[in-house]
């Protein structure tokens, strides 16, 4: 019998680590797909859509195929939404697009969700294997409470789309590609910028071929390029982080008096948020562990990455969008994936019910964070 050695056992290692993320990542939306359907037909509460796709187009969705239909003026039938500037242009710009080839707006919003998320997916489970561990990173992802919003219309499929992969090539030391990457995923989210820090963080410990170092600069231009772009539609260098204020009431704050107000939404107040203000007061728990967690091990880029965006997050006027945030925290999905059995099976038992309560009241038009 025939034993693989070297590059050919590499390689079908490889080829099996892939085939293994994107069954997991079929598997679960089919999953997601299979269970929206059944909440339609016999369990909804709140606003009840007529179909599947208006089902899935809730909340910020809305919001991207406002800004890929009209631009950031909005709908010119509608009172402008102030909040808009808020959004990076990468997702709208690719549902526009995607509707060129694809009538629908709302089904082009899902299927980048469905195509990113494969590539993102793959990109985790290779960055795994390259850290020693497997395709349980990803199934740990696929099935934490939010992952719903990877389903979803929503931008963080996009961004880790980009963002993995911009990790995985800084890991082999091609700085290039990695750094196209992260320009890819700094159109998307303002989350890019804190993963063009972490890249020169990661640079400077790990590799210092002084000649790469003006291509690490390039990830910012994207955001400099929108901040621009804004000032000569608006007037307002700082469009971006007006309209967060404006939108959604986002200012500045002590991190004690965002954790206090957060703090009050969550078991002072009972309505439809309040158990998500729950939930984002455990996920700054989490986030801040996980930092500590990388700064003890000394993995310094990994903690900027996730360390950087938290600190904002956590000095906002109150915690919101933390719990999705966590989503991009890809050293978290790999710190689970690298728990024994008995231990990430428990984490998995638990994320289940949480993530089927998610997709409940996202496709029901609630808050689902």
């Amino acid at each position: 019998m025939a034993v693989r050695t070297g590059k050919g056992a590499g390689l079908v290692s490889a080829v099996g680590t892939d085939r293994a993320a994107l069954g997991a990542w079929a598997g679960t939306r089919l999953g997601v797909l299979v269970l929206s359907v059944a909440v339609a037909a016999y369990w909804s509460y709140g606003d009840l859509k007529d179909s599947f796709l208006d089902r899935w187009t809730q909340w910020d969705v809305d919001l991207f195929i406002e800004i890929a239909k009209y631009g950031y003026r909005g709908d010119p039938s509608q009172p402008q939404d102030a909040g808009l500037p808020a959004f990076f242009p990468g997702l709208p710009i690719l549902i526009r697009t995607v509707h060129y080839v694809v009538p629908s707006w709302e089904l082009s919003a899902l299927l980048i969700s469905l195509v990113a998320g494969a590539v993102a997916m793959v990109a985790l489970a290779r960055l795994a294997r390259l850290t020693g561990g497997d395709a349980k990173a990803v199934v740990a992802l696929l099935l934490s409470p939010y992952a719903v919003f990877l389903f979803a219309g929503y931008s963080e499929a996009l961004f880790l789309a980009f963002a993995v992969p911009a990790w995985l090539l800084a890991r082999q030391r091609r700085w290039e590609p990695a750094v196209l990457c992260a320009m890819g995923a700094t159109c998307v989210r303002v989350t890019g910028i804190f993963l063009a820090v972490a890249l020169i963080v990661e640079f400077l410990v790990a590799d210092r071929r002084w000649r790469l170092t003006p291509w690490l600069v390039l990830p910012f231009t994207p955001v400099a390029a929108y901040a621009l772009y804004q000032w000569r539609r608006t007037g307002d260098w700082l469009a971006w982080q007006h309209a967060q204020q404006e939108g959604w009431g986002r200012s500045m704050a002590w991190p004690w008096d965002a954790f206090r107000t957060t703090w009050q939404a969550a078991f002072g107040d009972h309505n439809e948020f309040t158990g998500a203000f729950r939930v984002e007061i455990v996920a700054a728990i989490v986030g801040v562990a996980l930092t500590c967690w990388l700064l003890a091990r000394r993995r310094w880029s990994e903690a900027v990455y996730v360390g950087l965006p938290l600190a904002s997050l956590l000095t906002s006027a109150f915690y919101l969008s933390i719990g999705r945030a966590a989503l991009l925290w890809w050293p978290l999905w790999l710190g689970i994936g690298r728990l024994r059995w008995p231990a990430y099976l428990v984490v998995i038992v638990v994320f289940v019910p949480l993530l089927t309560e998610e997709v409940i009241l996202f496709t029901s038009g609630h808050w689902a964070g």
